[in-house]
């Protein structure tokens, strides 16, 4: 006989997965990186993998507290104030990050002085919308499904507790 999770235990189990996943991924990438491929740690490449780090540890710390929200029944999340501010403070970073590697382009770098950084910026900026404006992943059934019959990405799980919290106010801080 197998064992079924009910529907709420699994969508628990999810989350839960998607946080540790998060974290790690953070020393996962960089030692692959740096250990395994021998990306030079120029100032660009440094640039990329800290944007890309940094938007890591704030999904998985976001998955964390969907966790904890889901866990207690509780209407979204707590810290969601937080997470608007990050939202504006990494577009600051995302546009400082690409200066960096740019500047690293203009001055010449080349190969793995500099691609690595641009690629790294990139993804970091894949990340940012992943979990601040549209879901991007699609590896569950029924987002594919979503996709495929809508044609259009959806919300992030982020975006849209960010939006209840605002219409709801007191309802997300950290302050709880």
């Amino acid at each position: 006989m197998a064992f079924v999770l009910s529907p709420r235990a699994s969508l628990l189990r999810r989350t839960r997965t998607l946080a540790v996943l998060e974290f790690v991924n953070i020393p996962l990438i960089a030692g692959v990186l740096t250990g395994l491929l021998g990306m030079p740690l120029t100032v660009a490449n440094s640039a990329g993998l800290v944007l890309v780090l940094l938007v890591l540890a704030e999904g998985g710390v976001y998955w964390w507290l969907k966790f904890a929200q889901l866990s207690s029944r509780a209407p979204v999340p707590a810290g969601m104030g937080m997470y608007r501010m990050i939202s504006r403070i990494n577009v600051c970073l995302l546009v400082a990050g690409a200066v960096v590697v740019g500047a690293g382009l203009v001055m010449g770098g080349s190969g793995a002085q500099v691609w690595p950084g641009v690629a790294l910026v990139v993804f970091a900026l894949l990340e940012h919308v992943n979990y601040f404006h549209l879901q991007l992943m699609h590896d569950t059934r029924a987002d594919l499904g979503h996709l495929v019959r809508t044609g259009r990405l959806r919300r992030s799980h982020l975006a849209l507790d960010m939006a209840r919290a605002s219409r709801e106010p007191g309802v997300g801080s950290l302050r709880r």
